[in-house]
């Protein structure tokens, strides 16, 4: 073992002299002779460090940050110096021109329609990648993101920390143990959002300050003229650029559900929500799924099982049983898992779950524990064998079916002016009930008014659409002219 070892430092020594490069990714070294030594440290790019990048990269700085990328350097200066050997870009295609071949690892945490180019560019260049939440803005783009990372056996992690606590993994216990018997019900809540939404679009255009690169800023998504209500953080509230609290905090929140109850596709699905707008997320929204049956559990069955979810303020009904004052609000929403045998409830990220019986089971462990944080069990991943890789707690194989589960709701929500559920067809990403003829439109403009104490209602609303036509749009999107997503793998 010491002579493989001295082997592997001399060759590894050798071959930086010989690439005569200041940078050389570890997984250069580690593909050809082996997996990447514990001991090595990766080299990462960042892309998108201003808001919840930063945080993310401060959980990795154990290792190389070699490169930053954010569009707007107000916003990230302060990352930038706190990182001063990092070369800093305002175009991630620019920095993986450059940078790309010299990096381990990529941290995207850019606005979330971003999230799937970004990832899908590093992962067909082999490199490892850990991204925000929600993975992507799309059904296709998750589907990809899945696809692609088994395809280059990369290590990966979806920003969802809950999944790497100890809540989550409490919570597939009791369920797997058949604690609460079986369960065909979920009701989950977040009390987002906190960023503006409901809103029409501004009708003053700006001018872009010099230190924002809106062209990149926008990305895939179609060009419109700049104004600060769009960015920084408020992104999330906009239907080009981000997929409102359902799409931040459900993945977060259900994750325990889809994991627990061992979810896949749903067959089913319906949205309702306040004034539906064609430019943002609407102020408050709810969503039911239908999950088929799944394989049954030695200690218990997998029924087919409805998932509610409501946001912007709306919350379940209290379950019955629940003590009177008990908040059911923890960390900014929760989850109410309804079983035959107990009624089980937890925070957002799974955290402090409990049943409402009052019990405290004491069930075998059934998951892997996470003894480092979310990020640097990534890093542990990222350095391991590919072919004999333990895999991160929100891998892609996980995290990219679960956030298509997700998004579905924001499809379900933007669909709702059909008036019918809906039904999805998985497999193919495409539903299969909406009327050949079908039409949908939404509303432009609110203007509402009260003249001499009457209210006048005047909406402006866009034209009517092929409802099938628009619905695909939403599973899959079709790129500003410049972007191009790789090919799906087969």
């Amino acid at each position: 073992m010491a002579k493989e070892m001295s082997r592997r430092s001399f060759l590894k020594k050798g071959a930086a002299a010989a690439i005569g490069l200041a940078v050389v990714p570890s997984t250069v070294l580690g593909k050809k002779f082996g997996h990447t030594a514990p001991s090595d440290k990766l080299n990462i790019l960042g892309v998108g460090i201003g808001g919840r990048g930063a945080s993310v990269l401060k959980g990795l700085e154990s290792q190389n940050i070699i490169g930053l990328c954010d569009v707007d350097w107000k916003y990230a200066e302060h990352v930038f110096q706190r990182y001063p050997a990092a070369k800093r870009y305002n175009d991630y295609r620019r920095m993986y021109d450059e940078m790309l071949k010299s990096a381990d690892a990529v941290m995207v945490a850019t606005a979330d329609h971003t999230h799937a180019i970004i990832a899908a560019d590093a992962i067909t260049a082999g490199k490892h990648v850990y991204c925000e939440k929600p993975l992507t803005h799309t059904v296709y783009e998750s589907r990809l993101l899945t696809k692609l990372a088994a395809k280059h056996k990369v290590a990966t992690q979806m920003g969802n920390q809950g999944a790497s606590a100890e809540g989550v993994r409490k919570v597939c216990e009791w369920i797997w143990n058949g604690e609460i018997g079986e369960v065909r019900k979920v009701e989950a809540f977040t009390d987002r959002p906190i960023w503006p939404q409901g809103l029409m679009r501004p009708e003053n255009d700006e001018r872009v300050p010099k230190t924002l690169n809106w062209d990149a800023f926008i990305g895939p998504a179609p060009m419109r003229p700049y104004n600060s209500i769009y960015t920084p953080w408020n992104f999330r509230g906009w239907w080009d650029f981000g997929t409102g609290a359902l799409g931040d905090m459900a993945c977060h929140i259900l994750h325990p559900v889809f994991k627990g109850l061992k979810l896949g596709y749903p067959t089913k699905v319906q949205g309702s929500s306040t004034l539906l707008l064609s430019e943002s997320c609407p102020t408050a929204q709810t969503v039911k799924f239908v999950f088929p049956a799944r394989d049954n559990m030695p200690k218990v069955a997998m029924p087919e099982v409805e998932v509610y979810w409501y946001d912007g303020g709306l919350m379940p009904t209290r379950p019955e049983g629940l003590p009177a004052g008990k908040d059911l609000n923890v960390k900014g929403g929760g989850a109410i898992f309804y079983g035959t045998k107990d009624t089980l409830i937890c925070g957002c990220y799974g955290a402090d779950p409990y049943l409402v019986s009052g019990r405290e089971p004491k069930c075998p462990p059934v998951m892997r524990e996470v003894k480092e944080s979310h990020q640097m069990d990534w890093v542990r991943a990222c350095k391991e064998d590919a072919d004999d890789r333990t895999l991160s707690a929100s891998d892609f194989s996980e995290a990219g079916p679960f956030n298509e589960m997700v998004v579905m709701g924001v499809l379900a929500v933007r669909l709702q002016g059909l008036n019918q559920e809906l039904h999805w067809d998985g497999e193919k990403m495409r539903f299969t009930n909406i009327p050949a003829d079908a039409t949908i439109k939404t509303v432009i403009k609110d203007g509402f008014s009260i003249k001499d104490g009457h209210p006048t209602f005047k909406k402006t609303w866009t034209d009517p659409v092929n409802a099938n036509q628009f619905a695909e749009e939403l599973i899959k999107h079709n790129y500003r002219e410049g972007w191009k997503l790789p090919d799906m793998p087969m």
